[in-house]
C-alpha cells in the first residue's frame, strides 16, 4: 500500500506563481489519475502572512519556515522569483534549507529558485540547471555547482532541478513517474494537455545568440556588421582585414573581449539568423542555410542541433509564424 508523500513548495515574496502552482497542479492530478492521496501538498512561505507574487495575486501558505508541520516533507521544492539572480536571500531562509535538506527523501528547485539553494551552500558539487536567462550568471557565482544550460530538468542524487517556469511541469511529471509509475504520469501529462516527454532542451526558447555587442568600439562596430550581414565571408582573416590586425592578434583580442572564439560567435549570430527564418518564412532549409552564411543544409543542420537541441525542421514546425 502506497503511503502519502508530503510535497511541500517554499514561495517567498515576488514568486513566480506558475513555478508554485504548475507543479502542484500536476501533483494534484496524480492523485485523480491514481485514485488516492499519493500526495499532499503544502506551501510554504518565508514569513507570516499572505505571498504577493509577481503578478500581484496573493497566496496563502499552508506553513511558515521554523514552524512545524503536520507531517514530515517528503519532497521539497524551492519556487523562484523574478529577482533571484541579483538578490541576497534571507539568512532566516538559507539557515532553514540548510537544517531541512539534509532530512527530506528529495529537494530541489523551480526556474531561479536555484539561486536560493546555492546560497545555502546545498548544491555545491551538484549538478543543475536553471533558466537559461541566468544559468550563466548561477555558474559564474557559484564555481562549486555544475550548471547544465540546455536541460529542461536535472536529477542528481536526492536533488531535482527545473529550468524556467513551465519546466516546473515538467519535473512534477517526472517525479509522479518515479513515484506511481510510467502509465499514471503518462494520463496526468494527458489530461493537463502537456508533453510526456518534452523534446529538445531549453535553449529551443533562448535567444543568447541576440546579445548586444561587446568589447572595444572598433570589435562592437566588426559586431553589428556580422550581425547585419551573416551570409558574408567571416573567416578570422577576414574579420581581422577590416580592424587592420594579424589573424592572430584579432582572434586573441575578440576572444579576450567578446568572451568567445570569432568562430563561436559568428556560428551564434548565423543560427539567430536562421531561427528568425524559420520562425516567419516558409523557405527551404538549403535557401536558410544560404542566407544565413552556412555552406549548405547539412552544415545548418549540425550547427542548429549544436546551439538549440533541434533540428531546423521540428523548430520551424513548432515556432512557424509564431513570431514576425
Amino acid at each position: 500500500m502506497r503511503t502519502t508523500k508530503t510535497i511541500a513548495i517554499l514561495a517567498m515574496p515576488g514568486v513566480q506563481l506558475l513555478d508554485v502552482s504548475g507543479p502542484l497542479d500536476v501533483f494534484a492530478e496524480a492523485n485523480v489519475q491514481a485514485r488516492t492521496e499519493a500526495y499532499r501538498l503544502r506551501v510554504i512561505a518565508s514569513q507570516p502572512g499572505a505571498i504577493r507574487s509577481s503578478s500581484g495575486v496573493r497566496l496563502m501558505p499552508d506553513a511558515v519556515i521554523g514552524e512545524d508541520i503536520d507531517e514530515a516533507i517528503h519532497t521539497l521544492l524551492v519556487a523562484g522569483t523574478p529577482h533571484a539572480a541579483s538578490a541576497a536571500t534571507h539568512l532566516d531562509v538559507t539557515a532553514w534549507l540548510r537544517k531541512v535538506t539534509p532530512k527530506v527523501r528529495r529537494f530541489g528547485s523551480v526556474c531561479s529558485g536555484a539561486f536560493v539553494l546555492a546560497q545555502a551552500g546545498v548544491l555545491n558539487g551538484k549538478r543543475v540547471t536553471t533558466h537559461w536567462a541566468v544559468a550563466d550568471q548561477l555558474a559564474q557565482a557559484f564555481p562549486a555547482v555544475q550548471v547544465d544550460v540546455d536541460a529542461i530538468h536535472v536529477r542528481d542524487g536526492r536533488l531535482r532541478t527545473a529550468a524556467g517556469v513551465t519546466a516546473g511541469l515538467d519535473l512534477a511529471l517526472a517525479l509522479v513517474e518515479e513515484d506511481l509509475g510510467r502509465e499514471i504520469a503518462m494520463k496526468v501529462a494527458a489530461q493537463l494537455v502537456m508533453f510526456f516527454k518534452r523534446p529538445g532542451g531549453q535553449m529551443q526558447f533562448s535567444r543568447k545568440g541576440e546579445a548586444a555587442p561587446t568589447g572595444r568600439s572598433a570589435l562592437q562596430e566588426v559586431q553589428r556588421w556580422i550581425a547585419a550581414n551573416p551570409a558574408e565571408d567571416h573567416s578570422v582573416a577576414h574579420l581581422a582585414g577590416r580592424m587592420s590586425l594579424s589573424p592572430r592578434h584579432f582572434a586573441r583580442l575578440f576572444t579576450q573581449e567578446v568572451g568567445a572564439t570569432p568562430a563561436a560567435w559568428v556560428e551564434g549570430i548565423r543560427v539567430s539568423a536562421a531561427r528568425r527564418l524559420l520562425e516567419s518564412g516558409d523557405a527551404a532549409p538549403k535557401q536558410v542555410a544560404a542566407q544565413c552564411g552556412f555552406a549548405d543544409a547539412d552544415t545548418l543542420r549540425r550547427a542548429f542541433q549544436r546551439q538549440v537541441g533541434i533540428t531546423p525542421a521540428e523548430y520551424r514546425k513548432r515556432y512557424a509564424h509564431a513570431v514576425g
